[in-house]
This record gives C-alpha cells, structure tokens and sequence, in this order.
C-alpha cells in the first residue's frame, strides 16, 4: 500500500502538478520527489502508479523535467528554457494508431524510464495550445505553487481560496482594522 500524498494541494493538470511536488509549508521548503518512495506516492495520487515506472532513473528523469517546467515557467520567452523542455520531450514520441473506435495514438519510450517525465512536458505543451493565459503562479507572496486558472472569468489568483487566499483576504483584513484603530 502506497502512503497518502502529504501536500495540500494536488489535482492540477500533470505538468503543474509536478512542480506543485515542492512546496512550502510554515516557511519551510518540502519535496515530495526526494526519493523513489516519493515518486511513487505522486504517481498513486494520480493513478499512474501502475503505468509508469517509479525507479530511480524515472526519478531523475521526473527532477529534469521539473526543472525544465520551472524554467519555462520562470521565463516563457527563454530559448534556453525551451531546448530544456525540448530534451525531455526526445525521450518519447507519439505513434498515429487505427483502433476499433478509428484513430488513434500511442505514446512510445526508447527508455521507460521517461515515460512519466515526457508524459509531463507533452501535457505543458497541451496547456500551452489551450490557454496559455491560464497558467499562474500562486499570488500569496509565500506560495510556489502552480495552477491552472479553470475559473469564468479567468482572474483566480490564489492556488487554493482555503490555503492561500484566506491567509491574503485575513492580512488585508487586519491591516484594515489596524489602520482604522491608529
């Protein structure tokens, strides 16, 4: 039995839910991927667990890949970061396939070890042709979390309005009656 997924806050898309694998809590910095063990309770979380391999070559294959993401992230513009996203996306490719509900694709590794790395950046990509707008950094100032904007109108601005956007909406509250008070 795998051990439950100890960070609060998952279920974004896959490539934002790798980064979201680091997080901070209490001023404190955690990484989920510090181990197999730890790739294996992001992969269950997501119910991959049985699809990809969660060894340490997966491991390290996961770690380029979040790298390669941040960077992305950090600087869309950056050729650099592109050529990182690029090298993980070599590791695997798409084959066109006919299935009996007509066509349809498969993805192919060279290394196994890959599979959930390329999957990752294959699903950035998808994010990327959909709604590139969408994509957001947390803006609680202690928050490194990621996600994906699914709401109306497109202004979310928190990770999660329990987590991040409660703690906002509270300081502006108590500087307000603070203020009031002087």
């Amino acid at each position: 039995m795998t051990e439950a997924d100890p960070r609060p806050f998952v279920g974004e898309p896959l490539a934002l839910d790798l980064l979201n694998t680091r997080w901070k809590e209490h001023g404190r910095l955690h990484d989920l991927l510090d181990s197999p063990s730890g790739l294996r309770v992001w992969l269950a979380g997501r119910g991959l667990v049985d699809q990809f391999p969660a060894d340490d070559a997966s491991l390290k294959a996961v770690l380029r890949a979040r790298e390669a993401l941040a960077a992305a992230l950090a600087d869309p513009g950056s050729s650099t970061a592109a050529r990182q996203v690029d090298d993980v996306l070599s590791h695997g490719r798409i084959r066109p396939t006919l299935t009996a509900n007509g066509p349809g694709e498969t993805a192919e590794f060279e290394d196994p070890a890959w599979s959930v790395a390329w999957t990752a950046a294959r699903n950035y990509l998808h994010l990327l042709a959909t709604a590139p707008d969408r994509i957001r950094l947390c803006d609680q100032p202690d928050c490194i979390r990621h996600f994906f904007d699914t709401s109306r109108n497109g202004t979310r601005r928190w990770c999660s309005m329990a987590l991040c956007g409660n703690r906002a909406k509270a300081a502006r509250h108590y500087a307000r009656t603070r203020d009031a008070r002087l």
